[in-house]
């Protein structure tokens, strides 16, 4: 199942993005599919198919280079890296999608552009770090 869920999904991202096929993409989701953003925003098929082919004039010669391509049961994870046609900038995208029965039914989305990640996770480079503790604590000399 694992497999044949990786190829579903790796289907659907090369329909869209090599052809910009949105009715082949839409025959690979569920009637009752729903697309989640990261600001908590949720669009049903529908809705999402409309916002794809909205973009797709702006997307059309987008460069996809696909990271990690990972599957655990009804689960597949998604890590890419893209560049917009023109100087568009380069996106770090990770998308996790549920499969059932053959078809995509949910997409959790998280994009960022590379440029913004440093300013991003400034928080995790700030964070006080642990202090060691036994012996390793003491480098006073007590």
């Amino acid at each position: 199942m694992t497999i044949e869920n990786k190829q579903i999904v790796g289907r659907a991202l090369a329909t869209l993005v090599d052809s910009g096929d949105v009715d082949s993409l839409a025959a690979l989701l569920s009637e009752d599919f729903v697309h989640h953003r990261s600001d908590s925003t949720t669009a049903t098929k529908a809705q999402w198919l409309a916002r794809v082919r909205a973009a797709l004039s702006q997307t059309a010669g987008m460069r996809v280079d696909v990271v990690h391509l990972l599957a655990d049961e009804d689960r597949v994870v998604v890590h890419s890296r893209r560049w917009l046609p023109d100087t568009g900038p380069e996106l770090v995208v990770v998308d996790v999608l549920r499969v059932a029965d053959g078809l995509i039914t949910e997409v959790w989305e998280v994009i960022e552009p590379a440029a913004d990640a440093a300013a991003n996770t400034l928080w995790w480079a700030t964070a006080r770090q642990p202090q060691p503790v036994g012996d390793a604590a003491a480098t006073d000399g007590t």
